[in-house]
């Protein structure tokens, strides 16, 4: 940017010296605001990446077209193009919408949604892409994703010229109409209106394929950014141990990042994202300077109503005006829309996730009768939603009610204003409807927030979704290192060592206090205490995803843990994939899991290994306990650590399979939690939680020889 900035003030520099040589002060106005330009350039090195594009463009294009009126100014045009003529005030407006690009980076709001949208266009990966018809090549995503965005700008820009054309189109047809000139009729329908036609339409679908593979893109990054920056070392977990935890972060992922990025439309329905209003917001202000010129030369000589008093640009400020007062009236309506939003889309994916719970837990709804419960509990859901969704319509009603109302007077105004001239033959027909389109597309440009406040309001919502769950990303990212220290054991140490280890609640409370503790390789053993004594969360501490607590905790380098909890997680899909898990598809040979299935007596399910099903629902709690010891005879960790992994299960069975474990896995060490006392005679050693004021203590306990 620095370099692009020395530029534009060389060429305000120049821009000066004709102007100021002739002591023409109008003229020298392109200089002085290519000299601030220049500076807010500069300045833009440290502003958001995504407005960054923008500056540049808009501060290249000021160079461009600036040489080019230089040179008309010279005397320098061609001849032949005196027609096309780049207006002097084109190089004035795109360095205009530089300063203003920087101007608005300064927002804390839009700093919001740029805190979003930079990522993206900051990506280091690299990426292949193609333009047809030239093969593949690679390149930065980040460049992939810039290049298409100018390309983006530039088109609509041009799209914007091609309207103006047509407006002038429009003129001097309708003139042609009343004039009666069938040679200037067809002149201007077959050699002007249709080849613009279309190279506009041309135009549109090429920014409607490159816009989309460009959404698609992005929302790939960034879904994949999010999803890579929840999972990273269990963040997902601790946001659920954080007060004032995130909601719903499927939703986040799954529709807000696509809403952000173009409002989630798939083009049948009418959505806005960031793409959708940075471009709009360009093509209205470029819409909005260009007819303004046109509408303010078209009525320079217009009069005040009724009098004879002149007034420059007389339609120009009705327009101003008239849009001035119909955004602030929708602005005034339309304010609460915003939390309403934020709101409905709370309510949505809280209904949505009940919906998916009770498919989860079916059987045990079924079990305990509990459908009416549950249909209480989903009713009550719905029912807020409801209210809402009748408090955003209600809402939405009124906006409406008053834009259109808006909407329909806007055609009227200008024929209103340029009839007294039409009739006393000031003006003819042509200038009237060119006047009168003129004035609807200045207008259209100013109330953009009129037409676009209820999208504006939904945008804004889901901004304050993905930031705060940005947010609780960071906070999650903040406790990774947290708790007990998690330490490499000293070189040829083979046990896990707890010193000093407190573990504590979220809220701060103490829950589980040691001076010492050794889990040697190789032995077992069984942990017992009274429910809510923090014996789980002993072992979340133990494999290190429990981030509140103090002391160290030490084991050697190079070994694993794997925690079997009552309830194991099933994947959906095959039941190959839901054994092998968290394993990638191919790690385990067939023979292999069909082994490690009739260890832990699931040879009934042998056959089924590519049948793929719901598997949380098919098989029972006792099958899936033992899907968990299958799991681990095919891991073969370092330390097992059970968590009630078999309460589900008969007595005799339970010690069969802790048989098959300590025969399998004679190098593991097992930690077993449970309540049953049969299990102290399926371990060597035994620890037990005694309680000690507000908290509990580890404590050896008597051994006892398994059997």
């Amino acid at each position: 940017m620095k370099s692009l900035s020395l530029v534009v003030a060389l060429f305000g520099l120049a821009a000066l010296v004709q102007p100021l040589l002739q002591m023409d002060i109008s003229a020298a106005l392109l200089g002085i605001v290519a000299l601030i330009a220049a500076a807010t350039t500069f300045r833009s090195s440290g502003i958001s990446s995504f407005l960054k594009i923008f500056v540049g463009i808009f501060s290249t294009e000021t160079v461009v077209f600036g040489l080019a009126v230089i040179a008309a100014r010279a005397g320098l045009w061609p001849h032949y193009f005196a027609a096309d003529r780049i207006p002097e005030s084109l190089p004035l407006t795109v360095a205009i919408f530089s300063i203003l690009v920087y101007v608005v980076a300064q927002f804390p709001t839009v700093g919001q949604i740029m805190r979003i949208a930079d990522r993206y266009f900051n990506a280091s990966e690299r990426t292949d892409a193609r333009i047809w018809p030239f093969p593949a090549y690679t390149a930065l995503e980040r460049r992939v994703a810039i290049a298409m965005l100018v390309f983006l700008v530039v088109i609509n820009q041009a799209e914007v010229g091609v309207l103006v054309r047509l407006n002038f189109f429009n003129a001097a047809w309708f003139d042609a109409i009343q004039n009666r000139d069938a040679a200037t009729f067809w002149y201007q329908l077959l050699l002007v209106f249709t080849p613009w036609a279309f190279v506009y339409v041309a135009m549109t679908v090429v920014e409607f394929l490159v816009q989309n593979i460009l959404v698609i893109r992005w929302r790939t990054w960034l879904t994949d950014h999010f999803v890579s920056r929840w999972l990273h070392r269990h963040n997902h977990y601790r946001i659920s141990l954080i007060a004032g935890q995130t909601d719903n972060p499927d939703q986040r992922i799954s529709e807000d990042i696509y809403r952000f990025i173009n409002g989630g439309s798939d083009g049948s329905n009418a959505a806005y994202g960031l793409y959708d209003f940075s471009i709009s917001l360009i093509s209205t202000v470029t819409t909005l300077v260009s007819f303004s010129i046109v509408l303010w030369g078209l009525s320079e000589s217009f009069t005040l109503p009724g009098t004879n008093i002149a007034f420059p640009g007389f339609l120009f400020w009705v327009a101003l005006i008239y849009a001035a007062v119909g955004t602030l009236i929708t602005h005034l309506i339309g304010r609460p829309l915003i939390g309403l939003f934020f709101q409905r889309q709370h309510m949505e994916a809280d209904f949505r996730f009940s919906l998916a719970r009770l498919r989860e837990y079916t059987e045990q709804v079924a079990l305990l009768d509990g459908e009416k419960a549950e249909q209480n509990i989903l009713g009550g859901r719905f029912t807020a939603l409801v209210a809402n969704f009748l408090d955003v319509i209600y809402r939405r009603m009124r906006v409406w009610t008053f834009t259109q109302t808006f909407g329909q007077l806007s055609p009227i105004i200008p024929f209103v204003f340029t009839a007294p001239f039409y009739f006393a033959r000031k003006i003819n027909l042509g200038t009237m409807t060119q006047t009168a389109q003129a004035f609807g597309q200045v207008a259209g440009a100013l109330t953009f927030f009129v037409n676009y406040y209820t999208y504006l309001a939904g945008f804004k919502s889901v901004v304050d979704r993905l930031n705060s769950f940005d947010v609780a990303i960071d906070e999650a990212q903040a406790l990774a290192d947290a708790g007990p220290a998690r330490v490499a054991a000293a070189a040829g140490a083979s046990a896990i060592d707890l010193d000093d280890v407190d573990v504590l609640l979220p809220d701060g409370r103490h829950i589980v206090e040691n001076t010492h503790l050794e889990l040697k390789a190789g032995e077992s053993v069984v942990l017992f205490g009274p429910s809510g004594a923090g014996k789980s969360t002993l072992f979340r501490a133990i494999s290190g995803i429990w981030p509140y607590g103090e002391g160290r905790i030490s084991r050697p380098e190079g070994t694993s843990i794997m925690v079997l909890p009552a309830k194991p997680y099933i994947p959906i899909g095959t039941l190959r994939s839901a054994v092998t898990y968290p394993a990638v598809a191919g790690t385990y040979r067939d023979e292999d899991i069909h082994t490690a299935l009739v260890d832990a007596r699931l040879g009934d399910l042998v056959g089924e290994l590519n049948r793929e099903e719901v598997w949380s629902q098919r098989l029972s709690s006792g099958e899936q306990q033992r899907l968990a010891i299958a799991r681990a005879l095919l891991m073969r960790p370092d330390w097992l650590l059970l968590d009630e992994s078999t309460s589900a299960l008969e007595e005799p069975l339970e010690a069969e399979l802790y048989a098959v474990l300590a025969q399998r896995l004679p190098k593991t060490t097992i930690v077993s939690i449970g309540h049953r006392s049969t299990l102290a005679g399926l371990h060597k050693r035994q620890l037990e939680m005694r309680p000690e004021g507000d908290h509990f203590t580890l404590r050896e306990a008597t051994k006892v020889a398994a059997e």
